[in-house]
């Protein structure tokens, strides 16, 4: 790959997550400092993105893949979610800016798959280049969550308006970006549905199930995470949150290695823990003492979205092999980001809700929500699940 191609995508992933980053981790402490938003409706909010999972596969296997370049189709869409993310800190309706957040986010969630098409297209190597590309997502979200407390702006809609000069950077950028035309009419659907066949395999239905439920521990961390550390006080929580995106940098470099040594399983059981222990540090720390048990909590991130999600995808693959396998993942993202987010962040949204007496969050009995339904997913889990020994070879 030529340094320029490589300078160019790495630039396209940085923004492509710096803009999610810039918004997306303070939204539900921005609607309760602007909109006086209940827990129901940052939830609700919450759920556009995964509403957006859910559709987005329609919009780029049905029409963009096979109409469009996908540099050209990025570009117009970054541009008019930038000036969305401008519209959203206009209003102080709950209901307008619920439709916004939506409409914003059917926007944005198509772009990560052309974003990964475009990159995929300039590679000889994918296994070995990629991860090296996609780092730089992780370093965006990190920078935002870096300039949000340098600028003092968490509580503020200026993180909207720096996500949404990002948004529009980046949709300039995107005319630059090295050409990808469409591919035309695929014979997958859009959502995966030749991977249903895997569901023929007791062990990755098991598998499939905990997928979704452990989305509605994963929800109450992304929607209420921010708001209830600012509530207790904690300096600048978005800039210590991104301890959590550096984590999972660290933590998906032993993916790999322990993926081989002891097996799927193992792996799973030790994300779904750390998903409790995650939850129990959030309801029993504090700003004084017991600070480290909020570090903690944060820096768990990495365990918990790697041991279970990046671990699931390499699962899939394994299990769906070469014919079906852009299908199984498809599939698996449209169930965990998409119906399992929808789930969560309902049902989180109506927990905070009925543990908020006269405008105070009682927040040790909501963190203890999903810590016990994590519990149980993990309950669950060990005496279902039963895989065969050469998968984890």
């Amino acid at each position: 790959m030529k340094p320029v191609v490589f300078t160019k995508l790495s630039l396209m992933m940085l923004l492509q997550y710096f803009i999610w980053g810039g918004w997306y981790v303070t939204m539900g402490t921005y609607m309760n400092e602007f909109l006086h938003s209940s827990g129901v409706q940052i939830g609700a909010a919450y759920s556009a993105l995964a509403i957006a999972t859910m559709i987005s596969p329609f919009f780029v296997g049905m029409v963009a893949d096979r109409f469009f370049a996908a540099q050209r189709i990025m570009g117009v869409l970054h541009i008019f979610g930038g000036v969305l993310l401008y519209l959203a800190t206009q209003i102080s309706d709950n209901t307008l800016f619920y439709w916004i957040i939506v409409l914003y986010s059917l926007l944005y969630m198509p772009t990560i798959a052309l974003s990964n098409s475009i990159a995929f297209q300039q590679m000889t190597d994918p296994g070995k280049q990629f991860p090296w590309i996609r780092v730089f997502g992780t370093i965006g979200w990190i920078i935002a969550g870096i300039m949000i407390g340098v600028l003092s702006i968490e509580k503020t809609p200026y993180t909207f308006y720096m996500a949404g000069i990002a948004s529009i950077t980046l949709g300039v950028i995107s005319f630059i970006l090295p050409n990808t035309p469409p591919k035309g009419k695929s014979s997958e659907s859009a959502i995966g549905t030749e991977a249903f066949v895997l569901f023929k395999d007791k062990p990755y239905l098991i598998f499939f199930i905990a997928a979704v439920l452990v989305c509605i521990p994963l929800s109450f961390y992304y929607g209420f995470a921010n708001l209830f550390l600012n509530e207790l006080g904690m300096d600048k929580a978005a800039s210590k949150m991104i301890m959590g995106q550096i984590s999972e940098a660290v933590f998906i470099l032993a993916i790999p290695f322990l993926f081989n040594r002891i097996g799927v399983k193992n792996i799973l059981i030790i994300g779904i823990l750390a998903w409790i222990l995650r939850y129990v540090c959030f309801a029993f720390g504090n700003i004084d003492a017991g600070i480290w048990m909020l570090y903690a909590g944060i820096i768990l991130h990495g365990v918990c979205y790697d041991f279970f999600f990046v671990t699931g995808y390499m699962y899939t693959e394994k299990k769906a092999g070469e014919k079906i396998k852009s299908a199984a993942q498809g599939l698996f993202t449209f169930a965990t980001y998409g119906l399992g987010m929808v789930i969560g962040t309902t049902f989180s949204g109506f927990t905070t809700d009925y543990y908020t007496i006269e405008g105070k969050h009682l927040w040790q009995n909501i963190w203890m929500v999903p810590a016990y339904i994590a519990a149980a997913v993990l309950v669950y889990f060990i005496f279902f699940f039963k895989e065969k020994v050469e998968v984890s070879k």
